[in-house]
């Protein structure tokens, strides 16, 4: 089935701590149906020092969030559904609440 949210499209969070908080997606784990977005769910991890990383310490990075979690933004800043519709020999994806195709 063909991916609703890729990487590189603007999301909005729907739940948890960072509701509201809107973001551009960084990875795709389709198999866990997470993906991580950035700037967004952040969370601290307690990091041994490393050759790479000589100092160590406590660092930020972002946490994955379920894909139900983020909604995608339409051209009006709004939270919207996504569907697909055929154009000429493609498969598009289709903002619901607007019927505008998103791109990428």
């Amino acid at each position: 089935m063909a991916a609703k949210i890729k990487k590189g499209d603007r999301v909005i969070v729907l739940t948890g701590k960072d509701k509201g908080k809107t973001g551009s997606v960084t990875r795709v784990m389709p198999k866990e149906d997470r993906l991580v977005v950035g700037g967004i769910n952040m969370v601290q991890r307690h990091t041994k020092p490393t050759q790479g990383d000589p100092q160590g310490g406590i660092k930020n990075k972002e946490a994955p969030l379920h894909v139900s979690n983020v909604a995608i933004v339409d051209s009006n800043g709004k939270p919207t559904r996504v569907g697909f519709r055929i154009d000429g020999d493609k498969k598009v994806r289709v903002a619901k609440s607007t019927g505008e195709v998103i791109n990428g």
